[in-house]
């Protein structure tokens, strides 16, 4: 049982900065999506979509962490490793989003083919890849960010951020 509860601490040690950045990031582009809606009288409920996106997104990059294929460049310049997770990462998220579409249209047609041809037919394109190319802009960020705490450690960063620099003496 003891290992049981520490895989599951360690899952969700995993899982909650992940999470947080989602949705934070994604909470301000509903809100930006119902600001501009709000502009044409129309009035939309965002933030249980929001929410729900940001644990996907989260959930993806937990899960994808999990592969071996992810960690190719231990050695290289981060810059690699930044390119080459939000690739996996993005990836994982447009077969997330592409299955979470198709299965809506499987339920109405009952077929597999049926639903691929309605989902090609009536999604709205220029907002589907809107979405993922801000997706692939926050796994960037995400990445980026997460290899800079990897490679200086998380100590430092913590410390970058929120303790105030090193004032240097007369001695220094």
């Amino acid at each position: 049982m003891s290992t049981l509860a520490q895989k599951l601490k360690h899952e969700l040690h995993e899982l909650i900065p992940v999470t947080l950045f989602f949705f934070v990031a994604f909470q301000l582009l509903a809100l930006t999506d119902a600001l501009i809606l709000k502009q044409y009288g129309i009035p939309v409920a965002v933030f249980m979509s929001a929410t729900i996106g940001a644990l996907v997104a989260a959930k993806v990059v937990v899960i994808t962490d999990h592969f071996a294929l992810l960690n190719q460049f231990p050695t290289k310049p981060l810059i690699y490793n930044v390119v080459w997770k939000t690739l996996i990462y993005f990836a994982g998220w447009l077969l997330i989003r592409y299955a979470e579409h198709l299965i809506h249209f499987w339920r109405e047609t009952g077929s597999f083919a049926g639903a691929n041809r309605r989902l090609l037919d009536e999604i709205i394109w220029p907002h589907f890849w809107g979405v993922q190319l801000w997706m692939l802009v926050l796994l960037l960020v995400f990445c980026a960010f997460r290899e800079l705490v990897r490679a200086v450690g998380r100590e430092r960063v913590v410390a970058m951020f929120f303790r105030p620099p090193h004032q240097p003496g007369p001695r220094d």
